[in-house]
């Protein structure tokens, strides 16, 4: 018999899910293009995104990648989840003061690559604009929202055409932007959603998703473009918006 349940379910869960780190690793060697992680519907759950918003951002989970599966693991239960180092130690069968390194480390990780970024209000101000500018194949404009280095990444897992290396600097990545416009939007509707804490825009064609993008800002202006594009990940996602019903399907507008 289990004595303490909620304990048990989350080492199995925090074992399990650094198993499937361990073996996600491997399979990423052979990923075709940028891999990104997968967007988290937010919007049915806007308290998930207030608590948790910043441990969810797609820019933090894509520097969380870069850590060992144990440090993610650490990081993710104090951070997002709130767990004390006592709880982490026993959930990872180390001691105490190793977990807090873990953390210290991940934390220090994340920090070191990541500006202050903007509250959640002016990220969708930023994301408005540069919608509007890309839409128009605004080059100026583009040029004028981003930070010198800013970064654009497609995730089409080679199955959906997009940038397979990832698109960096202001003049290339408004070039680039500016470049595809007259055929990209054409047909497209908009449906502005939450995930991951944050403003998203997901684009479809015919009702059928074809992206869904969102930024990450700081004062600098926009130092990140992620652009989801795998069919497999915008799926997850517009089952869940679905879900919302009418909310959802007043959403979009055209292109």
């Amino acid at each position: 018999m289990v004595g303490n349940a909620p304990a048990f379910l989350a080492t199995t869960t925090t074992r399990l899910c650094i198993n499937l780190a361990q073996s996600a690793q491997t399979r990423r060697e052979t990923y075709i293009g940028t891999w990104l992680p997968e967007p988290v519907d937010t919007s049915s759950d806007p308290g998930l995104g207030a608590e948790r918003g910043e441990a969810l951002r797609l820019a933090v989970l894509l520097l969380l990648e870069k850590l060992s599966p144990t440090e993610r693991a650490a990081y993710v239960l104090r951070e997002a989840f709130d767990y004390s180092y006592r709880q982490i130690a026993d959930i990872l069968q180390m001691e105490e003061a190793n977990t807090r390194q873990l953390v210290s480390r991940a934390r220090k990780h994340i920090t070191d690559g990541r500006r202050t970024t903007v509250g959640s209000d002016e990220q969708r101000r930023f994301l408005e604009a540069f919608i509007d500018a890309a839409q128009k194949g605004d080059l100026a404009g583009l040029e004028g929202l981003f930070a010198e280095d800013v970064v654009s990444y497609s995730d089409g897992g080679g199955i959906v055409r997009g940038a397979r290396a990832p698109v960096t600097g202001r003049k290339r990545v408004a070039t680039f932007i500016a470049d595809v416009a007259s055929h990209f939007w054409k047909g497209v509707t908009l449906a502005w959603i939450e995930t991951n804490g944050l403003a998203a825009v997901l684009m479809s064609r015919d009702g059928v998703p074809v992206a869904l993008a969102t930024i990450d800002a700081s004062a600098q202006g926009i130092d990140q473009i992620m652009w989801i594009m795998r069919p497999s990940k915008l799926s997850a996602i517009l089952k869940s918006l679905q879900g919302l019903g009418d909310s959802y399907a007043a959403g979009p507008a055209a292109a």
